[in-house]
């Protein structure tokens, strides 16, 4: 920040959902130093939107081409898809503690 001559106060830090992201000390780090998170959705549901833009087979230029693909993809993403999310939680959360929170099959 300090190279770009950035302000905490001026930026919205984004960051993925992974454990040592969201650790408790991590995240005391954040608030302590006044960086406001992005909320960010489970990475299954960026895998699907990922997976959906790539569908696409379109060539997209540009971050605003990018923006707009994305956004489209999110808001068409069905109530469905995310209960099925949602309803699967816990046995993800078992396959998690069973692999050492490690890589699962999710």
């Amino acid at each position: 920040l300090k190279y770009c001559d950035l302000n905490c106060s001026n930026i919205i830090f984004q960051q993925n959902n992974d454990l040592k992201h969201t650790a408790k000390r991590t995240l005391e780090w954040f608030e302590v130093n006044n960086i406001q998170l992005l909320s960010w959705p489970s990475e299954h549901l960026w895998n699907d939107v990922d997976r959906r833009l790539r569908q696409l087979n379109v060539e997209i230029r540009g971050n605003d081409a990018l923006w707009e693909h994305i956004s489209k993809i999110w808001n068409e993403t069905s109530l469905e898809a995310c209960t099925k999310l949602i309803n699967t939680m816990p046995e993800r959360i078992n396959d998690v503690l069973k692999a050492g929170r490690g890589y699962t099959r999710w």
